[in-house]
């Protein structure tokens, strides 16, 4: 099974449909499978004095979401675009109303946020739809994990992905929880995939090696961007080498080798890189050969270092220059 891969755009646009559109077109030049925004209706979702988030305080939730959220017409633009270069658009909402929009929309998944998975009618609402469906881990114990899976499954989801995540921004070395991963898969008999909110690229890597099928990561034109995930999101160059890591380590995990089929294969490399026993100096045939008159060289295309006790002991029958390789023709 090959990897998914997400790019997290969230609202770092900052409700700019041409910087949307950049972000999309940059990431797909990453090599990703998907492009995912947030869908933000914030009379649906909040009441007016609804907290910011520790790590940002710029402005109240109420204003930064007013700005920077889509219209079902630049929603319709947004999914438009990434079928003209090739990624898959995505998006999250946070109410029922966000649903029925991105319904109008067409999309083909459904991400649930960490915040969203105890918000059993939505949940329902996305299930109804059929739709595939990725559901965050990342502020869940045990039991509201597995009452958001079974309503979810029970309400006519269609295949169901959990998401590894932790909510913390950024998430440290220590809380990856890259043990979930196989614990998710137990638990759930479902496709695992993972949300990454470190910085760096190791987490992601490491998940694939897990089992992870998804991943997904936060995706910047540059760190300096405002908003409150900019700081703490990938750039694309960086990202980039994430996707091509991916790929290969994917290669790499479904292509076994078999030791002795491969090693046949390099022969060539054997016989530059091997070493053959090879005379230390000049030689007088009748000689009893020991240690001391040979030594190992390169290439090993003359008698194999590992005959070398074969040869210790016998008599040379001919006479043997310094640096001759030798063979079995030069003793008794």
């Amino acid at each position: 099974m090959t990897v998914k891969i997400i790019a997290e755009i969230g609202n770092t646009h900052e409700g700019s449909l041409g910087l949307a559109k950049r972000f999309i077109k940059i990431a797909a030049d990453c090599g990703v499978d998907v492009v995912k925004i947030q869908t933000h209706l914030f009379e649906e979702e909040s009441l007016p004095n609804a907290p910011n988030p520790p790590y940002f305080q710029d402005e109240t939730r109420k204003e930064y979401f007013e700005r920077t959220s889509f219209s079902l017409q630049q929603h319709i633009s947004l999914a438009e675009y990434c079928r003209e270069v090739n990624v898959e658009f995505m998006s999250s909402p946070f109410s029922e109303a966000a649903v029925d929009l991105l319904e109008e929309v067409g999309v083909t998944t459904y991400k649930v946020a960490s915040g969203e998975v105890t918000n059993l009618p939505l949940l329902k609402k996305i299930a109804a739809t059929g739709k595939q469906v990725l559901l965050s881990s990342g502020m869940s114990n045990w039991v509201e994990l597995d009452v958001a899976f079974d309503t979810l499954k029970k309400n006519g989801a269609g295949s169901i992905t959990v998401m590894q995540c932790t909510s913390e921004y950024p998430c440290s070395p220590e809380s990856v929880g890259l043990n979930m991963i196989e614990l998710l898969k137990e638990r759930y008999r479902s496709n695992i995939g993972f949300s990454d909110h470190t910085l760096g690229l190791y987490a992601s890597l490491a998940a694939v090696c897990k089992g992870a099928t998804v991943i997904e990561k936060h995706f910047t034109l540059s760190k300096d961007m405002y908003g409150s995930d900019a700081m703490n999101s990938t750039e694309p160059q960086e990202f980039k080498m994430m996707v091509s890591e991916i790929r290969d380590l994917k290669k790499a995990l479904s292509s076994p080798v078999e030791k002795n089929q491969k090693a046949s294969t390099l022969l060539g490399m054997k016989l530059t890189f091997e070493k053959s026993i090879v005379s230390r100096e000049d030689l007088t045939k009748g000689n009893i050969l020991d240690m001391n008159m040979v030594t190992m060289k390169k290439p090993g295309d003359g008698l194999p270092a590992s005959k070398l006790d074969e040869v210790i002991g016998k008599r040379l029958s001919v006479d043997v220059a310094l640096n001759t390789q030798l063979s079995l023709k030069h003793f008794v």
